[in-house]
């Protein structure tokens, strides 16, 4: 094992024992099915939890299925999902993704995704419009609990700021780098995403880090860099 190597896979290995006894180890999947976990992933780009969900539901509420939710006018549709950001955007994409699923599959399961290998699962679902890395891995940990690694705005920049990935490292590219650093286990990288992402939510936040509430301060390059100086840890 490399030197640079070893540093980083320690730092991940502290982060995550210091993040667990601040959250607890990190163990809920998605009992949704796959379909429905599919599509309130689509709802929840560039959406918080609460608005996503009321989307959510507001959809199903007013048109009961997936065949009347794929068959819906687009107007209409973009209405029932109106908390959302972007619903004139994702309105079409999601009666797209229905349509293609319901032609290629006849109906809207996705249990089969579960027989396939990590890559045949990914190739399949990002074949829709608007389903990319993070929407993919979403369903494919929280449902099917295969070994791959959701990588969305919380987690990568608490793994950029602590050192853990490069900074010209982007979202995307993410997903593949911390794949190689991390175990091959859905469990573990689960546990992972979810502790970086409460970490980044509530205390490594985008404008304002509350780094006198952060309990990495001491293994955090962006920390060394901008605030060492300046703030003190209570």
């Amino acid at each position: 094992m490399e030197a640079q190597e070893y540093i980083v896979t320690e730092k991940i290995n502290v982060a995550i024992n210091r993040l667990e006894a601040r959250f607890g180890r990190q163990k809920r999947f998605s009992s949704k099915p796959p379909i429905d976990q599919l599509i309130s992933t689509i709802l929840s780009q560039r959406t918080n939890y609460a608005n996503e969900r009321k989307a959510f539901e507001q959809m199903r509420e007013q048109f009961g299925s997936w065949e009347k939710i794929m068959n819906a006018p687009v107007e209409e549709l973009t209405k029932a999902i109106a908390t959302s950001n972007y619903p004139e955007v994702k309105a079409p994409r999601i009666k797209a993704t229905l349509q293609r699923i319901y032609e290629e599959r006849g109906d809207f399961d996705l249990s089969f995704l579960a027989g396939l290998s990590v890559k045949e699962a990914m190739d399949w679902l990002m074949q829709f419009e608007g389903v990319g890395h993070k929407t993919t891995t979403f369903l494919l940990l929280f449902t099917f609990r295969k070994p791959v690694l959701p990588v969305d705005t919380h987690v990568h920049r608490v793994s950029q700021r602590l050192g853990i990935i490069n900074q010209k490292t982007n979202q995307a590219k993410a997903h593949t780098v911390l794949l190689d650093l991390l175990p091959e286990d859905a469990d573990e990288l689960l546990n992972y995403h979810k502790l970086f992402f409460k970490h980044g939510q509530r205390v490594c936040t985008w404008s304002y880090p509350r780094c006198r509430e952060c309990i990495l301060t001491d293994i955090c390059d962006y920390y060394q860099v901008h605030f060492k100086s300046t703030v003190k840890r209570v």
